[in-house]
């Protein structure tokens, strides 16, 4: 630890945030371009009766988080109290609203925010431009035109005491249930990806991005407990992230911090993982009418992960690995709405397409 405290006076604190945020950035972003780790895919797959290889990434992603932040846990190397998610109110109603906007939002463009910024850095100019209309909504909904009416929905309905609850808590489970419950749903993950057949590799990628989330909140905490300066406690998610990161790059409003790392960080990683393994393909839009449904769903989910408290990896991975209450309520509304979006648009249409 003496170690860890020196190299954080030697970098200053706001350089080995942004250090720790490129590095789970980079991480995720090899894990989850190799994976092809998708919620959008995983409900799209779902809702069409289908239990397979991407519902199989995502939830060995999800339960490998779960175990790997509940387990560091117990090892003192982070607490989830201190995270920010926990330690301010959580808006039920935004969960709902929010979660339910994203759902939709990501089946029209074609992928989640965290999936739109790997398949950018993979050179599909259609996410790039999705990508940034999410990222430009995302701060037009904390700080610019959109913000007293995400502020209005937040509050129709929150949690009490000013913070956000624990899920097991709620429920009058032991602490020790988290863990129980990602092995459980681990090896459910494994025994679906192998009536699947889905090789060893993509199953080793798809836990990496579980480990990626863990490993945010761990060097976040840690830097956190011997920073002067008040952190963040916080991992993966694009929302705030991509917002923050876009003001960054436009103005000087925006200083260095765990989260300004993040979204270089994931783009650098797919971008070598796409380089190395020659998946890197410049590819457009096929109409107009994909366009327009592309940039439609961008705005859902530019307002809803804001409303929500965080995208499909915000809210579903990085806040449901510590139990948040409003997270897993995000998670489910996502996953109804991206459903009830596939089962009344897609399939009428004819639209067969799963990646």
């Amino acid at each position: 630890m003496d170690s860890f405290i020196a190299f954080i006076e030697w970098m200053g604190e706001a350089k080995a945030g942004a250090l720790f945020g490129l590095l789970t950035g980079a991480i995720f972003g090899i894990a989850a371009q190799r994976s092809s780790f998708c919620l959008r895919a995983a409900t799209v797959e779902f809702a069409r009766g289908i239990i397979g290889g991407k519902v199989a990434v995502w939830l060995l992603t999800f339960s490998t988080a779960v175990v790997w932040v509940q387990g560091a846990q117990w090892l003192g190397l982070f607490d989830s109290v201190d995270s920010r998610m926990m330690s301010v109110a959580g808006s039920w109603s935004g969960a709902v609203i929010g979660g339910l906007l994203f759902g939709v939002g990501m089946v029209l463009a074609r992928g989640c925010s965290g999936r739109l910024l790997v398949l950018a850095a993979t050179g599909n100019l259609r996410s790039l431009v999705s990508g940034l209309i999410f990222a430009v909504v995302a701060q037009m909904s904390l700080h610019g035109w959109l913000a007293p009416f995400r502020n209005w929905l937040a509050a129709l309905w929150v949690t009490p005491n000013g913070r956000n609850l624990n899920l097991l808590t709620m429920l009058g489970l032991p602490d020790e249930a988290g863990v129980v419950l990602g092995l459980i749903l681990a090896l459910v993950a494994i025994a679906v990806a192998l009536r699947a057949q889905i090789g060893v590799r993509v199953l080793v990628f798809g836990a990496g991005v579980g480990f990626a989330v863990a490993a945010g909140w761990v060097l976040t905490w840690n830097l956190a407990e011997y920073a002067w300066e008040p952190v963040n406690v916080t991992s993966a998610t694009f929302t705030g992230p991509s917002a923050s990161t876009l003001m960054f790059l436009l103005s000087d409003s925006e200083t260095l911090r765990f989260d300004i790392g993040l979204v270089p960080g994931v783009f650098l990683g797919a971008f070598l993982a796409a380089a190395l393994s020659g998946e890197f393909k410049f590819q457009g839009f096929e109409d107009e009418a994909n366009m327009r449904r592309a940039m439609t769903g961008a705005v859902l989910m530019g307002f809803g992960g804001m409303l929500a408290g965080g995208c499909a990896i915000g809210a579903g991975v990085t806040g449901g690995s510590i139990f948040a209450a409003t997270a897993w309520l995000a998670l489910f509304c996502m996953w109804i709405g991206a459903m009830a979006t596939d089962l009344l648009i897609d399939q009428r249409s004819g639209r067969a397409r799963l990646a």
